[in-house]
């Protein structure tokens, strides 16, 4: 996996693509620049799976001015450990997921997806830095590609905390 060069990083998440979970589909950041992204990194068999459900009522609900992206990750205890194909038909049929979904990746360490690398460090994503402790954490970016707030496991897809910036 290819790292970011700190001195001319990109300057939002909008300079992003990254291929879709199982499809040819090429998912560009770019498409959604005037929308807030919520980067989520997910797993099938965690003890927070059942937030698939609530993340997809956040997207329903305010699809117009949020786009969900769910990044499949093996990193913690192996949880998502089944094909690309397995992942995305247990997102659709269990819960009826239908915000995009990028290909699995690595969301921490020296193979961290280069969207990962941006998110997590300052000095790249020029806010903070964030550690990826489990599965779950999520990224609020602004319509302008910048990080809002960022929310570990705990804080449901529901939370005051996430939907107020909705409001």
């Amino acid at each position: 996996m290819a790292s970011l060069a700190i001195n001319n990083p990109p300057k939002s998440i909008h300079e992003f693509q990254i291929q879709a979970l199982d499809s040819d589909e090429i998912i560009d950041f770019s498409d959604y620049k005037g929308k807030k992204i919520l980067v989520v990194n997910v797993a099938s068999k965690c003890g927070f799976t059942y937030q698939y459900e609530d993340l997809e009522k956040l997207y329903q609900q305010y699809k117009d001015q949020l786009v969900i992206v769910g990044f499949p990750c093996n990193q913690f205890l192996g949880q998502e450990p089944g094909s690309e194909e397995k992942i995305a038909q247990f997102c659709s049929t269990q819960y009826g997921v239908s915000f995009p979904m990028t290909t699995k990746v690595n969301v921490k360490g020296k193979d961290a997806h280069p969207i990962y690398q941006w998110l997590t460090k300052k000095e790249l994503n020029g806010k903070d830095n964030y550690k990826i402790s489990w599965n779950f954490n999520k990224f609020l970016l602004d319509e302008n590609g910048q990080i809002l707030d960022y929310f570990g496991s705990r804080t449901k897809p529901l939370d005051e905390s996430i939907t107020k910036y909705f409001q």
